[in-house]
């Protein structure tokens, strides 16, 4: 039986931004998820994080960034990878009803991540590393990085969407949503150049906050 789709009311019917991001923040974010991906991907086949454990992290990031079109798409993937509304909801309000004890840390590092704008300090990281161990903790890092790259581009995909339904967002322009729609998408062949230079120097995919 197919299950509903519920978003909560404070998601579904925003009309305003609850973060901001510049065209420079989205570039930079698109550069650390591409290589976040593969990550994401690798784990798909090994299995070290379970993909509920995944959702729940991407929920958390998009929950303190407030992307609602990345809010509705990630309920559909969760609710077919079999959790809950109640779960869903929960982290979409910024809950904690459904925080599994183990990965309580990971999910604070999540939201911590995002008040951070995707450069966590290093003590952070670095707690989860002893928590989860490095290999996990670098699959937490990148469904974080890959969410929030996905809620830069989406902010503003929102805002548009709901300017067409006639309730554009307070502080929002059209110049700007549809500019970094379009430019995000012009920015993706330097973004993969970008991605490719940094992994044949071998740069860190970690970009840490200054303490």
């Amino acid at each position: 039986m197919k299950q509903d789709i519920t978003i909560p009311h404070e998601v579904s019917s925003r009309a305003e931004f609850k973060r901001k991001f510049s065209f420079g923040q989205m570039y930079f974010s698109f550069i650390y998820a591409a290589r976040a991906f593969s990550v994401l991907s690798k784990n798909k086949k090994r299995g070290l994080l379970h993909p509920d454990f995944v959702e729940r992290l991407q929920l958390a990031v998009t929950e303190v960034n407030g992307c609602a079109a990345c809010s509705y798409q990630h309920t559909k993937m969760a609710l077919k990878q079999g959790m809950s509304n109640e779960e869903i909801s929960s982290f979409l309000s910024g809950g904690d009803s459904f925080i599994l004890p183990e990965e309580a840390k990971a999910i604070v590092f999540a939201q911590h991540f995002a008040d951070e704008t995707g450069r966590p300090k290093k003590y952070a990281f670095d707690s989860i590393v002893k928590e989860y161990g490095e290999e996990k903790a670098e699959i937490i890092l990148a469904a974080c990085q890959v969410m929030i790259a996905g809620n830069m581009y989406g902010i503003p995909f929102s805002a548009f969407q709901s300017r067409l339904k006639g309730k554009p967002f307070k502080d929002s322009s059209l110049f700007y949503e549809l500019g970094m729609m379009i430019s995000g998408l012009l920015a993706l062949p330097f973004v993969i150049i970008h991605h490719l230079i940094r992994k044949l120097f071998g740069f860190s995919n970690k970009k840490f906050a200054k303490d």
